[in-house]
């Protein structure tokens, strides 16, 4: 396969290994017979890792919007729905079994104690509040467009 090419040499070194680190774990996942089910664990770290990008798909549109204002529209259309997409994770974590290194059950109508339950749980709230001020719930809950390349 040959490498992507790049204006700046190696510009972006630790997402391109972020990247890379995504790459290998899908293709760990996917060769395994059968196919690997996800555990919390698994959940917990794809939704930290979905936050930051979220975090810095956020950053990334409010540098662009005023010199750029229509790529600051679509790099924030992509922060929303990268957060509906954590949003699933999160969702996803609680609806899978627990295991028995998960210290207790997470219970509907009261607060989730014990690691990973309050990792993923205390950081989807977080994030949540970021959202929240920066997002209208109709946005949240619009289905995403299509956009098509201008080049």
């Amino acid at each position: 396969m040959p490498k992507p090419r790049t204006s700046e040499t190696d510009s972006h070194p630790y997402l391109r290994a972020a990247t890379a680190g995504i790459r290998h774990h899908r293709r760990v996942v996917s060769g395994s017979l059968p196919a690997s089910l996800p555990d919390r664990g698994h959940l917990d770290t794809l939704h930290a890792h979905l936050t930051e990008l979220h975090r810095l798909l956020d950053q990334l549109a409010e540098a662009a919007r005023p010199p750029h204002p229509a790529a600051g529209r679509h790099l924030a259309a992509a922060r929303t729905r990268l957060w509906q997409a954590t949003t699933d994770i999160h969702a996803a974590f609680h609806l899978l079994p627990a295991t028995s290194a998960d210290s207790t059950e997470c219970q509907s109508g009261q607060l989730p104690e014990g690691p990973p339950f309050l990792t993923i749980c205390q950081r989807h709230l977080a994030a949540g509040h970021v959202v929240r001020r920066k997002t209208t719930p109709t946005d949240l809950h619009r289905a995403p467009h299509t956009t098509a390349c201008v080049r």
